[in-house]
């Protein structure tokens, strides 16, 4: 166990979510299309068509090439926002977003690809991870600089749902793990892209992106088994829905319990929301899909209890115990490439039990799996969660140069 870093480093964790917000708030629009670009306005572009053109998982729908607000990322790649198939969590098909980023100065067609998670943006359409990269509002931009730096092409998956009229599948793992992979397999179908179908691929994410990169990883093997996939690194993962959401339940994180419970109920029509939603509750959740970003769902909805919006639980309904079950990582296919997996002590956003319990599991199906432990203090409950996505930055790059280079790790299943 680790003790790691002062108090600046969150403070400047910090700094960047409160600047995403307002960029968000601020700069509602996707940065326009460059010249020769898709002729395209900004929300029409996230609008699926209907029907769907046919295809299979994966297949560019549409792309625009872009040119992100932020400077950095503008002088360390080629951008595009793309939108192709993909399956959600019934196994029907959707299309779904993200963004494309390949390192200037390297060769495409020799770069590895990692597919992204980002951690949790909200459920407004503002708050889409590609439009966020656009404006230069990511608050985890510094991360994925990192990985550009390093000559990897990098997939950003925008989940399901978001749209003008969003209807995002928040922390449902079988709708985050499709499309993870599918914006892989988009991106190296992209034809101005350049990158191989053969290049070496891993699964790379924090908090909600840690545990779509541990779905896709699951669900690689009968899902895209044509992917190179050499790894996985995940942290802060959200591995059990009821394990995380009983922790969050009027306490600082609980905007992120609600978030959650829009989410399966988007995914899942039959768990029917609102017939357990009073009035206050009614007002709360519409409120939260129309305007609601990661700063809102803390400062605004941090606090609340369920018992305040609902008429009866859904955390106790057989409807959506089902459905938490089914979207529960660990008890399926186990994973057969190497796992990075860390998490904070003290995480006061996703609970440290249910994470730790996940490795276990792992662990005795045979996985090879690295886990790592960080005391970040108890602070407080978004410091001690945003701590390790910089603690943990060099040792994930690290881990994916040696994954890339065909290197097995020293050794799994250990907690050093």
């Amino acid at each position: 166990m680790q003790a790691l870093f002062t108090r600046p480093t969150v403070r400047g964790a910090l700094a960047l979510l409160l600047a995403a917000a307002v960029w968000a708030t601020t700069a509602g629009a996707a940065a326009p299309a460059p010249p020769g670009s898709a002729a395209l306005p900004p929300d029409d572009f996230y609008e699926p068509p209907d029907p769907l053109p046919a295809g299979k998982p994966g297949d560019v729908i549409r792309a625009r090439k872009i040119e992100p607000a932020q400077p950095t990322p503008r002088r360390l790649a080629d951008t595009w926002q793309v939108m192709f198939r993909s399956t959600d969590a019934l196994g029907e098909p959707s299309a779904v977003t993200g963004t494309v980023l390949v390192p200037r100065g390297t060769d495409p067609a020799a770069a590895p690809v990692v597919g992204w998670g980002p951690g949790t943006q909200g459920p407004a359409f503002r708050c889409t991870p590609s439009r966020m990269i656009a404006k230069g509002a990511l608050y985890e931009q510094w991360v994925l600089n990192g990985m550009l730096r390093a000559g990897y092409a990098i997939a950003v998956t925008d989940y399901e749902g978001y749209r003008p009229r969003p209807d995002t599948s928040y922390v449902v793992g079988k709708a985050m793990g499709p499309a993870l992979i599918d914006t892989v397999r988009a991106a190296q179908r992209l034809p101005e892209a350049g990158l191989s179908a053969e290049a070496p691929v891993a699964f790379r994410g924090y908090s909600q992106g840690g545990g779509a990169a541990l779905w896709a990883g699951e669900f690689q093997p009968e899902y895209a088994p044509e992917l190179k996939l050499t790894g996985i690194v995940a942290g802060g993962v959200p591995a059990d829905l009821v394990g995380v959401a009983l922790a969050l339940n009027g306490q600082p994180g609980s905007g992120f319990l609600l978030n959650a419970l829009l989410g399966l109920d988007n995914a899942y029509p039959e768990l029917d929301l609102d017939a357990s939603l009073n009035d206050a509750g009614r007002a709360a959740f519409a409120a939260l899909e129309e305007d609601a970003c990661a700063l809102e769902l803390i400062n605004d909805y941090g606090g609340k209890r369920l018992a305040d919006y609902t008429t009866r639980s859904p955390l106790a309904d057989p409807a959506w115990v089902a459905r938490y079950t089914e979207n529960t990582l660990g008890p399926g296919t186990a994973l057969d490439v190497p796992v990075l997996q860390y998490h904070a002590t003290q995480d006061g956003l996703v609970a440290y039990g249910q994470a730790e319990r996940l490795h276990e599991q792992y662990c005795a199906q045979g996985v090879r799996l690295t886990w790592k432990t960080y005391d970040t203090g108890g602070r407080a409950p978004v410091e001690d969660h945003l701590w390790p996505i910089q603690a943990a930055d060099r040792e994930s790059l690290d881990y994916l140069a040696d994954r890339f280079a065909g290197r097995e790790p020293e050794a799994a299943c250990t907690a050093p």
